[in-house]
């Protein structure tokens, strides 16, 4: 927390101390989510196609999706991807987070899996707001790529020790009141408040372009970004950690990109289950990961890894790597060994979707580190 904080008035009201990054804009409220920040496929799909229904009676262009779950199937087969999609396509800025259970290589979650939303992993300032040179990637933020081979996070942004309005008396105040600062402000980090202050980002752009597309705004931010660099030029942090890199809101509110992001795949045919597609990453013996057909990454020259592949059209992962050979994909079960999608694990036959829990991309019972 700040070591100066604002004093309250008599009834102990902040409102106003602090201001996010697009503090005039209208926010509408979906709760989905119980007290204990748990909820289900069925609340959150319900949220989202409440969004979709009254985005026109309410003037919703963005939707901020703060939560996450474990990855269980292809991005197209899982029913909140679907509705997520379904958002996408209705022309409403989906913006999500990519998780907190990073480091590690392929841990971004559901729906940030979907790779025509703008999936946010989360930077911390260090403590030091004014001096950018000590920033870092923080240790929980979840990291790419896909299982189908895209490159997530898009971007990072700021997502440690960040200051919200919450209650005193919720249950993670109360269980964490060292964090809270008695009256209505607490303290928390994740991926989370990454994916949210890019979503003011994002309000303000199409404040100041209102005929922007959701593919326009996740492009002007991609090309606005800053990513992480040594003092020779070479990436810091790898594009499966950092995206494009750190946002910046006045460079993606001026700039004039167009057509560098979602080139190559299609929201309706992906609905419709006509095609489904794949990203340029792949997987080397050893375990590390590389871009495909690009002579190492060129931030400026068209986002050539944010291009897709027709999954069943030239894009294998099979091709050059086995996935069920020697390759753990979380903690001792292999993705064709054990763990079978298809077969003995059946999606539409003894397995409930709506039974799945979401949590909220910051966790209740093991918050992530404030750094």
């Amino acid at each position: 927390m700040a070591s100066s904080k604002p004093t309250p008035d008599v009834d102990g009201d902040l409102t106003g101390a602090y201001n996010g990054i697009a503090p005039d804009a209208s926010i509408v409220v979906v709760k989905a989510f119980d007290r204990d920040g748990f909820s289900t496929y069925v609340k959150v799909i319900s949220a989202i196609d409440f969004v979709v229904t009254y985005k026109d009676v309410y003037g919703i262009r963005v939707l901020n999706l703060s939560l996450s779950g474990p990855v269980r199937s292809y991005y197209w087969d899982d029913p909140l991807n679907q509705a997520v999609m379904a958002a996408f396509q209705a022309g409403i800025v989906v913006v999500t987070s990519a998780g907190n259970t990073g480091p590690g290589p392929m841990t971004v979650g559901v729906p940030g899996n979907v790779p025509y939303v703008i999936t946010v992993g989360a930077m911390s300032d260090n403590y030091s707001p004014d001096d950018v040179t000590d920033d870092y990637l923080t240790s929980f933020s979840s990291a790419g790529p896909t299982y189908e081979g895209f490159v997530k996070p898009d971007l990072v942004a700021p997502g440690g020790h960040m200051i919200g309005l919450m209650k005193h008396n919720t249950v993670l105040a109360s269980m964490h009141p060292e964090f809270h600062d008695g009256y209505q402000f607490y303290q928390m980090s994740g991926t989370s408040q990454a994916a949210a202050l890019t979503s003011g980002v994002v309000a303000l752009m199409l404040q100041f372009d209102a005929d922007l597309s959701p593919d326009d705004v996740k492009c002007r931010l991609m090309a606005s970004a800053s990513p992480g660099t040594t003092a020779d030029g070479s990436l810091f942090y790898s594009i499966f950690q950092q995206g494009a890199g750190m946002i910046n809101a006045y460079r993606a509110v001026y700039s004039t990109s167009s057509g560098c992001a979602n080139k190559g795949i299609d929201v309706a045919s992906d609905l419709d289950d006509v095609a489904h597609y794949g990203g340029r990453a792949n997987m080397n013996a050893d375990g590390s990961f590389y871009i495909m057909d690009a002579d190492g990454f060129l931030w400026n020259d068209g986002f050539l890894w944010n291009d897709a592949f027709l999954w069943n059209n030239g894009f294998l992962w099979n091709d050059g790597f086995l996935w069920n050979d020697g390759f753990l994909w979380n903690d001792g079960y292999l993705w064709n060994d054990g763990f079978l999608w298809n077969d003995g694990y059946l999606w539409n036959d003894g397995f409930l979707w709506n039974d799945l829990r979401l949590t909220n991309s910051i966790s209740i019972t093991r918050p992530v580190p404030q750094e």
